[in-house]
């Protein structure tokens, strides 16, 4: 099973050239889904949905996208606050929860992302327990030999040493609940920076694995996104690195499966 993840392309400020050669890298590669988590605007306008959307159809089939941060709109302030992702959802897709299901591969995407918040920094992330709940009621309704995989924005952990925070609301207790009911992977983006780490949670098979950004937005680590590859026994997760004339494999986590 093959599976392309990408994060925080920010159009408006995407690379231009990595997003070109990503996007012809994943046409031409064998995949069984490809993953988008997030943050596909800068600041939700319109005419960047519109290409986030023009650019999302150019990539294979099937495709599985949750909104980030960046989604909801940075200006319109009435629209941010009483319907942040909107324009998401006319331009792109539903933005409460996503799913796919195939033989062997569950796949849950969820939102963590708001229009507004009761504290400062509205660009962190919250995860509620109906979120949660409602993610494992699907996924209980998977084969038990399924791949399951979520899919947020913004880490549900933080990531030690990373360039930025996610500081989820009830981040800790999401990922402990994700690894006790046997998901195997929680992916996301927000930080710009590829990772994977196991979760303190269950039997430790459960893995956060973070891509990096498509946009100007380095955070010290080059434009890149993730593939991700599994088989009976284990799991690995290929870090794509841009150099700026094409993409190499940065790194490869090996991450064993339960």
């Amino acid at each position: 099973m093959r599976i392309a993840h990408l994060s925080d392309i920010h159009f408006g400020g995407e690379n231009v050239e990595a997003v070109a050669a990503a996007t012809q890298c994943l046409a031409a590669d064998q995949l069984d889904l490809v993953v988008v988590s997030g943050d596909l605007t800068r600041f939700g306008e319109k005419g960047e949905f519109a290409s986030a959307a023009a650019w999302l159809k150019q990539l294979p089939e099937p495709r599985l996208v949750t909104p980030g941060n960046h989604d909801a709109p940075y200006l319109a302030w009435y629209d941010r606050v009483f319907s942040p992702f909107a324009r998401y959802e006319r331009a792109i897709g539903p933005a409460r929860f996503q799913t796919h299901l195939a033989p062997g591969l569950a796949v849950y995407g969820v939102n963590t992302a708001r229009g507004v918040q009761p504290r400062a920094n509205w660009s962190k992330g919250q995860i509620s327990d109906n979120q949660v709940q409602e993610a494992l009621a699907w996924f209980a309704a998977a084969p038990a030999d399924t791949l399951k995989i979520v899919v947020c924005h913004h880490p549900l952990t933080e990531m030690i040493g990373g360039p930025m925070t996610g500081k989820v609301w009830n981040g800790e207790a999401a990922a402990k609940a994700f690894a006790e009911a046997g998901v195997d992977l929680v992916l996301s983006g927000h930080i710009h920076a590829p990772f994977t780490w196991p979760y303190g949670y269950g039997d430790g098979k459960t893995y956060a694995a973070g891509c990096g950004t498509l946009s100007i937005r380095e955070r010290g680590v080059p434009p890149g996104y993730n593939i991700v590859e599994t088989d009976g026994a284990e799991i690995r997760v290929t870090a794509k690195a841009w150099t700026g004339s094409k993409y190499e494999s940065e790194r490869t986590w090996s991450l064993t499966r339960r």
